[in-house]
C-alpha cells in the first residue's frame, strides 16, 4: 500500500510523541512492504533529507505560530497528496480533522488519530479551546476511521458522540541504556535521581513536583536529585516559575529537551520515574519509561490507571504532600522499586511494543481500504 502520515513535525522524530509514533509506525510500516511517506516542516526537517529509516520524506513549509503551526502545514500536506495518489492516509492530532475530507473524497481511506482531550490544556485560549471542541464535534461525522491510544478517551467519543473509535496502544521503545556521556554530562549518579520528562505547560504539573520534591525534604541531602526534561515553546511565563522554584530548591536541575540516546539513557537509570500529567491519552514517555524497567510513581488518573494497572505507585490527583510521601517511600524501598520496575517493563513489552502497534495499524488499513 501507498501510505501518508500527515499533521506531525516530522522524521527523525526530534520532538514529541506524535514524531516518535511516526518514525517508528512508519519504519515498521515499511518492513512489512508497504510505501511510507511523511510529512514534515521546513524549520524541523532539513528539504534535503528525502529518506529515513526507509521512509521517504515530504517537506513543505508551515507558518510558524503557536495556533497555526499544524493546521496550515497539514493543509499544504492534504492538497500535496491528492497529486500522489496514496491508498491510505493517517492523520495525526484532532485539529486537524477539518482537512481529513481532501484525501477522502480522492478516495484515500482516511485514518485520523485523535490525540487526548486537547481543550483542557491551560496553554490554549478560549478561541483555541472553542476550535478543538469543534474538531471533536466534527470528527465523529466524517466518513473517516477514528483511531486513539486510550481506551478513557474512546470511552468519551462513544457516550459523547456515540461514535466507535479503534484503539491501539502507542509503543514502547524497550532499550535499557547503560550510563554514558548523557549522566556524566550532568553529574548523576545511575539510580540515584528522581526523573520527570514532559513539556512544561501547566497541566503536566511539574510545579507540583517541584513542591513535593521540596516537601519530601532531605532526598537532595540523600544525594537524589529530581531532574526535570522538558522545555516550553509556548508557555514562556509558566517555564520562568519553575526556573524561579527550581533555583529556590537544592537539588534540582532543568536540562531542558534531551532526545534519542540521552534521553533513553536518563530513563534506563532513573531511581524513579514521576508521571504528574492530568490531561491526555497514553503518554509516551509514561510507557517508554515503563519499557525501560523504571519504577512509576504516577499521578491517579483514569489514563495513567489504564496504562500502568498495578505495575506502578500512585499519588492522589495533584496533591503536593501525597507525592511527596511517596517519592520519600520509594527512595527508602530498593526491593519494591526493582519488583515493580520489571512488573512494569513485562507489562510494557506485552501491551505496548511497537511490533504489536504497527501489526494493528496494517490490519486497520487493510481492513478499511476502499471503504
Amino acid at each position: 500500500m501507498q501510505i501518508a502520515i500527515m499533521g506531525t513535525r516530522g522524521v527523525p522524530a526530534a520532538y514529541g510523541g506524535f514524531e516518535t509514533f511516526a518514525e517508528e509506525l512508519g519504519a515498521r510500516l515499511v518492513e512489512r512492504g508497504h510505501e511510507v511517506t511523511v510529512y514534515g516542516r521546513r524549520h524541523v526537517v532539513p528539504a534535503h533529507v528525502q529518506r529515513h529509516r526507509g521512509i521517504r520524506l515530504r517537506v513543505l513549509p508551515t507558518i510558524r505560530h503557536k495556533y497555526f503551526d499544524t493546521v496550515a502545514h497539514t493543509a499544504l500536506s492534504v492538497v500535496d497528496g491528492l497529486f500522489r495518489r496514496f491508498d491510505v492516509v493517517l492523520i495525526c492530532n484532532n485539529a486537524n480533522a477539518p482537512f481529513a475530507l481532501v484525501p477522502r473524497l480522492a478516495g484515500a481511506t482516511v485514518v485520523l488519530n485523535v490525540d487526548g482531550l486537547e481543550w483542557k490544556r491551560g496553554k490554549w485560549s478560549a478561541l483555541g479551546r472553542w476550535y478543538y471542541q469543534a474538531c471533536a464535534w466534527l470528527a465523529p461525522k466524517l466518513p473517516i476511521v477514528l483511531v486513539t491510544d486510550a481506551k478513557v478517551i474512546a470511552d468519551w467519543y462513544l457516550q459523547r458522540y456515540r461514535r466507535t473509535t479503534q484503539v491501539i496502544p502507542y509503543g514502547s521503545d524497550a532499550r535499557r541504556l547503560q550510563p554514558g556521556p548523557a549522566l556524566a554530562s550532568l553529574k548523576l549518579e545511575p539510580g540515584r535521581y528522581l526523573l520527570y520528562v514532559s513539556r512544561l505547560e501547566p497541566e503536566n504539573n511539574a510545579h507540583v513536583v517541584i513542591a513535593a520534591y521540596r516537601e519530601a525534604g532531605g532526598l537532595e541531602g540523600l544525594g537524589v536529585p529530581l531532574v526535570i526534561v522538558g522545555d516550553a515553546p509556548y508557555a514562556t511565563d509558566y517555564k520562568a516559575g519553575l526556573v524561579r522554584a527550581a533555583q529556590q530548591t537544592a537539588g534540582i536541575m532543568l536540562t531542558g529537551y534531551v532526545f534519542g540516546d540521552g534521553y533513553a539513557e536518563l530513563q534506563s537509570n532513573a531511581l524513579a520515574y514521576v508521571q504528574a500529567t492530568e490531561v491526555g491519552g497514553t503518554h509516551p514517555a509514561l510507557v517508554e519509561a515503563m519499557g525501560r524497567g523504571a519504577m512509576i510513581v504516577a499521578n491517579d488518573v483514569p489514563e495513567h490507571r489504564e496504562v500502568l494497572a498495578n505495575t506502578g505507585r500512585y499519588y492522589a490527583r495533584n496533591d503536593e504532600t501525597s507525592l511527596a510521601n511517596a517519592l520519600i517511600d520509594v527512595v527508602a524501598e530498593p526491593l519494591v522499586r526493582a519488583e515493580m520496575g520489571a512488573l512494569a517493563a513485562e507489562r510494557a513489552r506485552m501491551l505496548f511494543s511497537w511490533d504489536r502497534v504497527a501489526a494493528e495499524y496494517e490490519a486497520l488499513f487493510v481492513t478499511n481500504r476502499g471503504a
